[in-house]
């Protein structure tokens, strides 16, 4: 059983930054590929960036520059964890955050099995 636990969401003023992480439980992810999502209210959801096992990262043209993702590819554990710094927060990075693991290919628009319940950041 997988189970993704995102923190590090809150409310910040613009210009501000955040880190979010993303415990993975019950996930080897050495050899697939993590992300992060957002979804405002009323939009659909987006990909923010998705992250290959080697650590190579595609980011939305919208936080490139401004976000950057890590992870943590403990390979003799169940268990990984996945950040995304963010810095010069804006109000339009509002949004519920969401981590999600196990797309083949790191893309924005892969497929992604597994996700997390979210982490809400407000940016004013």
């Amino acid at each position: 059983h997988v189970q993704l636990v995102e923190s590090g969401g809150g409310s910040v003023q613009a210009g501000g930054d955040l880190r979010l992480s993303c415990a993975a439980f019950g996930y080897t992810s050495t050899k697939y590929c993590m992300g992060w999502f957002r979804q405002a209210p009323g939009q659909e959801r987006e990909g923010v960036v998705a992250v290959d096992s080697d650590g190579g990262a595609v980011y939305a043209d919208s936080v490139k520059g401004r976000f950057t993702v890590s992870r943590d590819n403990a390979e003799s554990t169940l268990y990984s964890f996945l950040y995304l710094q963010m810095n010069s927060l804006k109000p339009e990075d509002t949004a519920m955050y969401y981590c999600a693991a196990g797309c083949e290919v790191a893309t924005l628009t892969a497929d992604f099995a597994y996700w997390g319940q979210g982490t809400q950041v407000t940016v004013s």
